[in-house]
């Protein structure tokens, strides 16, 4: 089976580009999902945080009130770095648990994990190829704007406190630009399709 990661930057399309690979049959990891998952209600994920950054970021339900969390470690880039220690361990397991299971059951498949951090902490060296998704910082800007509900200011430092866009370029088997909107980024994504499938075919 060929492992792809996917990739990119805060709000540059990676969930469409997600979507598209998995119509076209590619089995789709999301690690956000496995992120939540990690740290629901009972989970020795959310003890983890409660313990390190306190009770406070505990909802009245019991789970984890990620929106807070999420403002003060993308404002402290130690708190951030404290967090990924908890988290990236534990979304790992879980994210090789359903590859290992999906090479079973499709050996000749291909397995993509859509993962923000995937060059920053190294991890795009379990998989065979790394797609990385980006866009003209502009649009990056005002996608995060709208969809966030931030400020210009706001969106600005979320974006500054990530690795740059151009530094994860650097590290992509195949790019997709998604600035000119679905269609032209639909299109790019079934010409990598097709460049994967073959590499999938001679695994």
């Amino acid at each position: 089976m060929l492992r792809v990661g996917l990739t990119g930057s805060i709000a540059v399309g990676k969930s469409f580009v997600a979507s598209v690979l998995r119509e076209l049959g590619c089995h789709v990891i999301d690690a956000d999902e496995i992120a939540r998952a990690v740290v629901a209600p009972g989970t020795p994920g959310l003890r983890a945080i409660i313990e390190e950054f306190g009770p406070e970021f505990l909802r009245a339900d019991g789970s984890l009130d990620r929106g807070r969390l999420a403002a003060v470690v993308f404002a402290d880039e130690r708190k951030r770095k404290r967090l990924n220690a908890i988290l990236h361990p534990l979304i790992i397991a879980v994210q090789e648990e359903r590859l290992k299971a999906l090479e079973r059951e499709d050996p000749n498949g291909i397995a993509v994990v859509e993962a923000a951090l995937l060059v920053e902490t190294g991890g795009y060296q379990r998989f065979d190829k790394l797609i990385v998704v980006h866009c003209r910082p502009e649009i990056q800007r005002e996608r995060l704007m709208a969809r966030n509900k931030l400020t210009r200011d706001e969106a600005e430092r979320w974006i500054a406190a990530q690795m740059a866009q151009e530094e994860k370029m650097r590290y992509a088997d195949f790019l997709i630009d998604t600035s000119n909107g679905f269609e032209d980024t639909r299109r790019q994504v079934e010409e990598v399709y097709r460049r994967l499938r073959v590499l999938a075919g001679s695994n």
